[in-house]
């Protein structure tokens, strides 16, 4: 069992970002918090230690449960970490979901003239 991982390492093994760095860039941009302080990406994580992770427009909590430097399946993602965030959070991705794009079918292209006047119509800015 490890006592310390690098955040970025953590980060990628728990499947919250596709690469290692990724997980690095986006502590080097300050939207990884570790302690409530932004973390660099060489930051030593702990288990029960608190992570904030910025992924606009939700803000995610976790806890560490356990440490791995391995990528994990998804499945045993919830072995290692305990998913804190809140509900309100949650909402926010259904809600950016629902503004402002409208539906259209795989393979469409982009709307025709008509169509973009049509669909400015629904929304009401014309």
């Amino acid at each position: 069992m490890l006592n310390e991982v690098r955040i970025d390492k953590w980060l990628w093994a728990m499947r919250i970002y596709k690469t290692r760095s990724q997980a690095a860039a986006e502590c080097l941009k300050g939207r990884i918090l570790a302690g409530g302080t932004e973390a660099k990406p060489s930051r030593m994580v702990h288990p029960n230690d608190l992570i904030v992770v910025k992924k606009p427009p939700v803000i995610y909590t976790y806890r560490i449960k356990e440490l791995t430097d391995r990528r994990l399946p998804a499945r045993d993602v919830p072995l290692y970490l305990e998913n804190l965030t809140s509900e309100e959070e949650l909402a926010k991705l259904d809600m950016v979901k629902l503004t402002g794009f409208a539906l259209r079918e795989k393979g469409a292209g982009r709307p025709t003239k008509k169509e973009r006047r049509e669909m400015d119509r629904l929304r009401g800015m014309r």
